[in-house]
């Protein structure tokens, strides 16, 4: 991928990125990407991860382990699942994912299988080279601004990928007293994002102990509110990228000191930085971009 993708990687390291968004899939986000230092805390996403790895060594951080993903396995992660992930091998690695909506594969489950509610996948890493063809397929069709042939290779990967490991997801609802407390936080969290409450007043506020808090937070969402909130405050910046606000104006409206504050942890989470991200998401592709290493 040439450096003009807008990467902001440095060239010594042989890090190169491009996360876009093909105009004729708009729920569909594609990240193709050489990483060799870095590495992506913990974070959730809204919709689901299909990813598989090209060359060298993925470790994925999930809640019941770690997933050291090479070639020919494709990892699933379904929405709001914590983890994190970072080089395997000291050579890095190189892989393609889709992030496609929960709309998206709830639309096909309902389409191609008997699966109904929210469906997810029970396995978090499968070997399976067919299926990691297929997201290659997506991403070159995309590329090559062949509509047609990406969203039919997408319908037929997730397809593929439900008919093998699809489930329907648990519902989690509060009823225990912390759990009930980490939803009442995360919504303080949430319509206070740019001024947030210390833990302690966060706490009497909510009529609970700053540690009894801390912990129900994290059982429910899987990593504590400061941390939840960085990972908030991203998603929403790139909300405000998407319908361009400029990186400088998204970052103090969602709490950062100031765009470089920004730039750090949204290229940590998303994998790419504002700029580039916004660049790549204003440019409607209809043929193929350059995207020689």
């Amino acid at each position: 991928m040439a450096a003009g993708s807008g990467s902001g990687f440095g060239s010594a390291s042989g890090e190169w990125a491009r996360y876009w968004q093909y105009a004729e899939l708009p729920d569909l986000d594609l990240l193709r990407a050489r990483y060799v230092r870095h590495t992506f805390p913990r974070h959730s996403h809204e919709g689901y991860v299909f990813g598989t790895i090209t060359r060298g060594v993925e470790d994925v951080g999930l809640p019941d382990g770690t997933v050291h993903a090479g070639p020919g396995v494709v990892v699933m992660i379904n929405p709001e699942v914590p983890h994190t992930a970072r080089a395997g091998v000291p050579e890095g690695w190189v892989y393609a994912t889709l992030y496609p909506s929960a709309q998206v594969i709830n639309d096909i489950a309902a389409d191609t299988t008997r699966l109904r509610g929210t469906v997810g996948f029970a396995e978090t890493s499968v070997v399976d080279p067919e299926s990691a063809r297929l997201i290659g397929e997506v991403h070159r069709a995309a590329e090559e601004g062949n509509a047609l042939a990406a969203d039919s290779v997408l319908r037929i990967l997730v397809a593929r990928l439900l008919s093998s490991h699809g489930s329907v997801l648990p519902t989690r609802s509060p009823r225990s007293a912390g759990a009930r407390d980490a939803a009442r936080a995360r919504a303080v969290l949430e319509s206070r994002m740019a001024e947030p409450p210390t833990l302690e007043v966060l706490a009497v506020e909510l009529g609970t102990s700053p540690f009894a808090l801390l912990r129900a937070f994290k059982k429910q969402y899987g990593m504590p509110p400061h941390t939840w909130l960085t990972d908030a405050r991203v998603r929403r910046a790139r909300r405000m990228l998407d319908a361009g606000v400029a990186p400088a104006v998204a970052a103090t409206e969602v709490g950062f000191t100031d765009q470089p504050h920004l730039n750090r942890h949204f290229t940590r989470i998303v994998g790419v930085p504002p700029g580039a991200y916004q660049r790549e998401r204003a440019r409607t592709y209809k043929t193929g971009p350059d995207l020689s290493p």
